[in-house]
């Protein structure tokens, strides 16, 4: 079974970046994959997903913010998060697009002064 594990979230002040790394054994031949976000008492939602050849989309809340990057032969996606919002707190996770059964643990991403 696929298992995803995220890693590099943290504390930030509003304002500031952090970078989201996820790795895979599978990732070098899953299409698109994705990196979601699950804020306190909302639904998990899709921020922005690469294609296996590099395209990307990104929700309108992050586009200009947010890059995502993936490096197929390390088995790695990563998500560069600017000038970071206190609505973007929320426990990051990545996954497929459409998704696999398996969720990771996600990283907690906090955007607080």
């Amino acid at each position: 079974q696929v298992q995803f594990v995220e890693s590099g979230g943290g504390l930030v002040q509003p304002g500031g970046s952090l970078t989201l790394s996820c790795a895979s054994e599978s990732i070098r031949s899953i299409y698109f994959m994705g990196w979601y976000r699950q804020a306190p008492g909302k639904q998990r939602e899709l921020v922005a997903r690469i294609s296996i050849g590099g395209s990307s989309r990104y929700a309108d809340s992050v586009k200009g913010r947010f890059t995502i990057s993936r490096d197929n032969a390390k088995n790695t996606v990563a998500l560069q998060m600017n000038s970071l919002k206190p609505e973007d707190t929320a426990v990051y996770y990545c996954n497929a697009d459409p998704l696999f059964p398996a969720w990771g643990h996600g990283t907690q991403v906090t955007v607080s002064s």
